[in-house]
């Protein structure tokens, strides 16, 4: 039976289960000499296929062993340790907070987003996990099943895959030609006594049709437990109280370091209540009288007022952490197969299939409600007109009623209301995600030397995600209606409310909403949607002839392919509408096709001959026609150069394309909740330059100065009450970026004593023109006030005339954004990859020691936000150090191997749009450098058994303390918990059977 077999690294460390390697030639030339005739190489990055295939960019590898070593059960969490990966946009760790998104696991190349990394499985496309985007959730990908993961870090991948391969290409290859039974389980816990993680699989293979044929599939079922955020801690302590409001109250950076305390937040489930002249709500967290906290004509408020005299927040507040999962609990159920069968010697066909079933569960303190949910101006009306006349909610304390009045016009008195809904409980949802996908198709050669491949691919995504907690305002305005029902009690003044089962709400004091009343006002959240994705390709190649003497003979592959992607996201009627107080969202759909034709050339210019043991040169390019934004182009052209065996020098240069998918184009307007530093803050009467100017320039602004004694001053209500719009932009073009790397691979095979090491360096540069990316709003809103851009002001921000509840005269109310073709990004760096193998005797028993080390140096990085705009640097900031790298170790014998996991994350600075200056140039904005150890040890009980134990995070590293920062925190956590290790020390074990 033919092998087409996937290789690409460096074979003496695969072999020996490493982790990640990279792709020096040789590692295809010693490959090659251990295969049988006939047998076939593919490269990752490349279609060319031959014997003397190898790939011109850098490739690195992680293998089946290097997986088992690190005990995961989502091939994402190894991954990262790759400093070629950035921050993932989802993890388990930090989408508490997403509202379609939770649980979902996605990898990021070098910090260009998730859309900029194509994912493949054996070397096809797989279908998005994310609506909209081109996205592959990694829950999707059964660990167990894998055989190997190749990473391509480049974009020139764009001519030879198509789009979305700007950053590089992630591949997994999945187990082939597998013959027998293969149990494996797994338990684990972390030292807090949460996230209980447990995993079981079975892989079954065999052959058939006299070993023409062979079947493998794999059964496994995984469960990764919750762990609440009040459960840990970062580097300032226990996360069990809600320090950010602190943060958000005072805003004054250096306290967002500070754990003083506790600070809770300002919505409170006995409710605040503002009338035209003062505060009020219940004294002694709800349980004393109901008293005025302050008066909003200068008054002095009681002290019995406890957490709001004077508006200083504490323990009377609400404590939101106590609520916030850390790590969504996830559960999966995974299928995978794989089959081929040799009908003839130039017949081949095979089989690839993938089913999962996911299911992630969040969780998050009660809604924060105030009436400007519910009313345009906020202010609720606690009258309603019986008969033409005036009449009181029976509800509304004596005290509120008497300070009332009306304040808009309309007849009735009126308050702003602001209230924690406790009695609705946790807004929790459930997300269960299908996804399933085919691959048929057959390959072989049709003559000498030249082979064929045809396929069809086809994907399909399915996700429901439904919620609670959230509030019908229109059901809420209702209930507020109240008018008597004849017979001494109250009821809802609209007869078609009272027929939908409308009842009066009390909203004052804690725990004042009855059973009834809850079930009314509870507006239940849904999301649904589908992606599809089919793919049907067909591409052919061979050998020509050889230029001179001693040179493999020149390779070409030529093909084509059609493509077609759909997605479909419809939220429930309220969140569309944005009648449950909380995103609007509306549904979206949209589909592209593309047909794409490609070729691909190898040519060995030089071999065996002095100072040129091997010269060659490639070049790939592709045509591609959108549905959506018509015709493409895409390129790549380098070459690799051995002046002798043992070293190799490289170089490529290419031009990716990506083109805008259905999220970008096609997304409607959707409301969302940002962190933003409002510029403005500070600004007094007078001076201030052209930002004061700019600032004074809105009427709520001067207000507010002449209020608080001369300075523009926001408190805790204001900086969590900027919302936004983001959409869609049908005018999007495709963004076209440039790829170069260049690099050396050596191997002193010559040398008996290193013919085990290996070292390549590889410099990196990706500039992206016209990238597609929603301007930053902190860019929006340092270019309005600090740059004079008016236009920026008129379009996107939106300021408070006047004081409005607890927000003050001229705070920031909106600050919009939307998809554009941006100026672009840019990154550059260099990539380091070492391995050592080295064979000893310990006390007479054998044992082989491996060494492999990757390291990346981001030299720079930047994004332009719009054309023409100054770069906004992100190289070394949060998420982007400049300096990562990650080893592995391992000591084995026939009997044990015992493996250890360094992973170095360097220092790390806030993002100079939040504080105004640069990474590096002030301490007081660092965050120091983590290293993370984990290690394994593995006894081979028997030829058919092994037990494992492993500890991650040894030295149980909490995460630096960063609150609320925008850019360095994860939404409602206390760090950025897709850097930096949250969860602390962990422990696990396993066993893996064989029969």
């Amino acid at each position: 039976m033919r092998k087409f077999t996937k290789l690409k690294a460096s074979v003496a460390p695969m072999v020996l289960g490493l982790a990640m390697v990279s792709t020096p030639a040789f590692a295809q030339d010693a490959e090659t000499a251990d295969k049988e005739p006939g047998d076939m190489i593919v490269v990752t990055g490349s279609r060319i296929v031959g014997a003397a295939a190898i790939s011109t960019a850098p490739v690195q590898v992680l293998s089946s062993e290097a997986i088992e070593s690190s005990g995961v059960t989502n091939i994402q969490e190894e991954l990262l340790k790759n400093p070629v990966f950035g921050t993932p946009t989802f993890s388990r760790t930090n989408t508490s907070f997403s509202v379609s998104g939770s649980g979902l696991s996605t990898v990021d190349l070098r910090n260009l987003g998730v859309d900029r990394t194509l994912v493949l499985v054996n070397g096809r496309r797989f279908v998005s996990g994310i609506p909209g985007s081109g996205a592959v959730d990694l829950n999707a990908i059964p660990t167990s099943f894998i055989e190997r993961v190749e990473v391509l870090t480049s974009g020139s991948a764009s001519a030879v895959y198509g789009s979305d391969a700007v950053a590089g290409v992630v591949n997994f290859i999945y187990k082939k030609d597998f013959q027998g039974v293969q149990l494996d389980g797994q338990v684990g816990i972390t030292e807090e006594g949460d996230s209980f993680e447990y995993s079981t699989g079975v892989t079954l293979g065999g052959n058939f049709a006299d070993d023409r044929g062979n079947v493998v599939a794999y059964f496994g079922y995984t469960n990764e437990g919750k762990a609440f955020k009040s459960g840990h801690k970062t580097e300032s302590g226990r996360s069990g109280t809600d320090s950010i409001s602190l943060g958000l109250l005072n805003g004054n950076d250096a306290d967002l370091f500070t754990r003083a305390g506790p600070f809770y937040s300002s919505y409170s489930p006995q409710g605040r209540y503002f009338t035209d002249n003062s505060e009020f709500t219940y004294a002694n967290n709800g349980t004393g009288a109901l008293r005025p906290c302050f008066s909003t004509n200068g008054g002095t408020a009681p002290a019995s007022c406890g957490a709001f005299a004077g508006q200083q927040i504490g323990p009377d507040g609400f404590n939101r952490d106590a609520f916030r999962y850390l790590a969504i609990p996830t559960e999966r159920f995974l299928f995978a197969t794989r089959a081929n069968y040799e009908v003839s010697d130039s017949i081949n066909l095979f089989m690839e299939g993938t089913f999962s079933s996911t299911r992630a569960t969040s969780n998050i303190e009660p809604f924060a409600f105030a009436t400007d949910d519910a009313y345009d101006d906020g202010q609720m009306p606690i009258e309603t007109l019986v008969g033409g006349v005036a009449t009181r909610n029976p509800f509304v304390p004596d005290a509120i009623y008497n300070d009332s009045s009306d304040t808009n016009g309309d007849g009735l008195r009126d308050i702003f209301v602001t209230k924690r809904l406790l009695d609705f409980g946790p807004r929790a949802s459930t997300a269960k995600r299908e996804t399933f996908r085919i691959v048929v198709g057959a390959e072989g050669e049709f003559t000498e030397g030249w082979n064929y491949e045809v396929f069809a691919n086809y994907g399909q995504t399915d996700s429901a995600q439904n919620g609670t907690g959230q509030i019908n305002v229109q059901n809420f305005r209702n209930s507020m209606q109240v008018e008597p029902d004849g017979s001494g009690g109250f009821q809802c003044a609209d007869v078609n409310a009272r027929n939908e089962g409308c009842v009066p709400s009390n909203f004052f004091g804690l725990g004042s909403l009855s059973p009834e009343s809850v079930a009314y006002l509870q507006a239940p959240a849904s999301f649904n949607s589908t992606i599809k994705q089919t793919q049907i390709g067909a591409n052919v190649g061979g050998e020509l002839f050889s230029l001179t003497a001693n040179a493999n003979p020149i390779a070409v592959t030529v093909g084509g392919e059609y493509r077609r992607e759909s997605s479909v996201e419809i939220p429930d009627a309220l969140t569309q509408l944005g009648l449950n107080a909380g995103n609007a969202i509306p549904q979206t759909s949209g589909q592209f096709d593309v047909y794409e034709f490609y070729g691909e050339v190898l040519v060995p210019l030089i071999a065996d001959t002095p100072f040129f043991h091997d010269l060659s040169v490639r070049g790939a390019a592709r045509y591609s026609k959108y549905s959506t934004i018509g015709s493409t182009y895409s390129y790549n052209f380098g070459g690799e150069w051995a002046p002798v065996e043992d070293i190799r020098f490289r170089a490529m240069y290419a031009q990716t394309v990506r083109a805008p998918n259905i999220g970008e184009l096609f997304s409607g307007v959707s409301q969302t909740f940002p962190t933003v530093q409002d510029p403005c803050e500070g600004i007094m009467a007078t001076g201030g330059g052209a930002l004061g100017d700019n600032c004074r320039a809105a009427v709520g602004v001067n207000a507010n100065i002449a209020a608080n004694g001369g300075v523009f001053t926001v408190n805790q209500s204001d900086r969590q009450g900027v919302t936004g719009f983001d959409g869609g932009n049908l005018f999007l073009q495709e963004e076209k970026g440039k790829t170069f790397t260049a690099g050396v691979v050596i191997n002193p095979r010559s040398i008996d004593a290193l013919r085990n090491l290996t070292l390549s360096v590889d410099y990196f540069d990706v500039k992206i023109d016209d990238a597609i990316v929603s301007t930053p709003r902190q860019f929006i809103l340092d270019q309005c006030y600090g740059g004079s851009v008016q236009s920026f002001c008129d379009a996107f921000i939106v300021r408070r005339p006047a004081v409005s509840g607890p927000n003050s005269a001229g705070s920031l109310d909106e600050v919009n954004s939307g998809s554009s073709n941006s100026g672009g990004y840019r990154t550059r760096g260099i990539d380091v990859v070492f391995n050592y193998v080295q064979d000893f005797n310990l006390f007479s028993a054998p044992v082989s020691a491996s060494l492999n080390v990757a390291y990346t140096h981001l030299i720079s990085g930047y994004l332009v936000p719009l054309p023409g705009a100054e770069k906004d640097p992100f190289a070394g900031e949060v998420g982007a150090s400049k300096d990562r790298f990650t080893s592995r170790l391992v000591f084995a014998t026939d009997d044990v191997r015992w493996s250890f996991t360094g992973t170095y994350i360097g220092e790390a600075y806030l993002d100079n749009a939040f504080t105004g200056v640069l990474a590096g140039e002030n301490p007081d904005y660092r965050l120091h450098p983590e290293f993370y150890l984990d290690t394994q040890i593995r006894f081979m009980v028997a030829d058919q058994a092994e037990f494992f134990v492993g500890v991650d995070n040894v030295l149980n590293n909490s995460p630096i303390y960063t609150a609320s920062i925008p850019g360095a925190s994860v939404t409602g956590m206390d760090a950025d918990t897709g850097t930096y290790d949250a969860l602390g020390r962990r422990f696990y074990s396993g066993v893996k059977l064989k029969f």
